[in-house]
């Protein structure tokens, strides 16, 4: 075999080689990679419920409920609460979260230091005749779950994002997406309040129970409900003592 030839086959084989080592990246790595990105932003902060204290709630918010009447997040001191975004016309926030939040609503409302919110990221629109719409539609006591509108949208949002710390709120421009979607893309987690105003977990609850959120971990959302649920017996029974 001459040097010429000799070259020919060696870098054949490094072509070979190097065509396996491509298969078996797109084959096996690149989609254990995407799954596993997947799974990290479907269920951010996933474990951070189990810190005994996240972070105080530094800034109070005013609102209208359901009803007409005003309120501020600061009237809830003394209470246990759930908050969560929302707006009326979101197609996902009473099929995705819908069934979490009445699931909730209903395992504590007899509690009377327990308390739900739900905040519209579209104050715009959600007027206090849609509020009162979609918590009749959940039958959703004003009493101990309230929906409300914060007035102007630039600074309720700024107020989501930077106070409760909830993930940024996407406002869609393409007509298609908004039609099927509405009109904001915006976090579906819900956060747990202590009695001393202070935010001390969150559950990707909706995400954990998607199609995809079964197929990345199927045992995740009962074990974040359980979680969930504990804690807020945990922190309610605190007044008890």
């Amino acid at each position: 075999m001459n040097k010429k030839t000799t070259l020919i086959v060696f870098y054949s084989c490094v072509a070979l080689v190097c065509v396996a080592i491509l298969c078996i990246v797109n084959l096996f790595i690149v989609p254990r990679m995407k799954a596993k990105s997947l799974e990290s932003q479907a269920f951010m902060n996933t474990g951070q419920e189990k810190q005994e204290t996240w972070f105080p709630i530094e800034k109070d918010l005013a609102a209208t409920n359901q009803a007409g009447q005003e309120v501020k997040l600061s009237d809830l001191r003394g209470k246990v609460w759930v908050v969560a975004e929302f707006f009326a016309v979101c197609p996902h926030c009473a099929v995705r979260n819908g069934a979490e939040l009445r699931a909730i609503y209903d395992e504590f409302k007899q509690h009377p230091d327990f308390q739900m919110v739900c905040i519209s990221v579209d104050p715009v629109t959600d007027d206090v005749e849609k509020l009162n719409s979609y918590s009749e539609a959940l039958s959703a006591d004003v009493s101990n779950w309230w929906f409300l509108n914060a007035g102007d949208e630039e600074k309720t949002h700024a107020y989501l994002e930077n106070t409760m710390k909830f993930f940024g709120i996407r406002e869609r421009t393409d007509p298609a997406d908004v039609e099927a979607n509405g009109r904001f893309q915006h976090d579906m987690g819900l956060i747990l309040v202590d009695r001393e105003f202070n935010v001390i977990g969150k559950w990707p609850l909706s995400d954990a129970r998607s199609e995809e959120g079964r197929k990345l971990n199927p045992g995740l959302y009962e074990s974040l409900k359980e979680e969930m649920f504990d804690r807020i017996s945990k922190e309610l029974s605190k007044g008890e003592d």
